[in-house]
């Protein structure tokens, strides 16, 4: 080994036996459990290891507080999100000015209304009157419920939603019941397969001639199966 390299070591060993006491001093004696310590020559709170490593702080206090809010769960973008709201229910009695749509449906206010326990004839049925002419009943049975009603305001009362996803109701203009009013006239049928509520309506009808009672007609139910409706 040359002098000139010896004498290089030499002098990097005593500049190293210089600063070694006062590294050690800055670090306050070595690291606390949260991976810190207190930093003597440049003042603060520093971290080297776990979750605040490399970040400096006024005091322990802040950095305690640091790690106390890094160790929170935080909410996913899925738990934030609102969920969609969910379907409004249809009400159980639904009133207003009503649009005829048929001899059994009505609308009110957008919604559809399936008369309870009658069956009136199709739009386009034909039925047969004593001369045994045709004539649209169909029609005829919507023209009569048309008028009955007029702008007058009526109230439906829910019993059920069929497959249409109209709502199955008992409807009233005042204190009449337009269903049972219908099958009395001789306008619609009493559909037995859903109701038996109708039936002595729909007899006296038979009996007097009344509507299609008065010729000759296909029940609504037949005439759609025939027309594959």
């Amino acid at each position: 080994m040359s002098t000139t390299t010896a004498q290089r070591l030499l002098f990097w060993s005593f500049v190293a036996a210089c600063l070694w006491p006062s590294l050690l001093l800055a670090h306050g004696g070595g690291l606390d459990a949260m991976g810190c310590h207190h930093n003597r020559k440049a003042g603060g709170y520093h971290c080297h290891r776990g979750p605040l490593a490399g970040q400096s702080f006024a005091s322990k206090e802040d950095a305690a507080r640091a790690l106390q809010r890094a160790s929170q769960p935080q909410p996913s973008a899925r738990s934030s999100t609102p969920p969609p709201p969910a379907a409004t229910p249809a009400p159980a009695v639904l009133s207003g000015v009503a649009s005829v749509i048929d001899g059994d449906t009505l609308e009110i206010h957008g919604q559809r209304i399936r008369l309870h326990g009658i069956d009136a004839p199709e739009s386009a049925q034909l039925c047969k009157d004593t001369r045994g002419k045709d004539y649209r009943c169909g029609q005829q049975a919507a023209l009569a419920l048309a008028d009955r009603i007029g702008r007058r305001p009526i109230e439906c009362e829910k019993r059920d939603v069929d497959h249409y996803k109209r709502i199955v109701a008992v409807c009233r203009l005042g204190s009449e019941v337009l269903n049972a009013w219908l099958v009395s006239e001789g306008w619609a049928m009493a559909y037995r397969h859903y109701s038996r509520e109708y039936v002595p309506q729909e007899t006296q009808a038979r009996k007097v001639g009344r509507g299609i009672w008065r010729g000759e007609f296909a029940p609504p139910w037949d005439w759609r199966n025939r027309a594959g409706r």
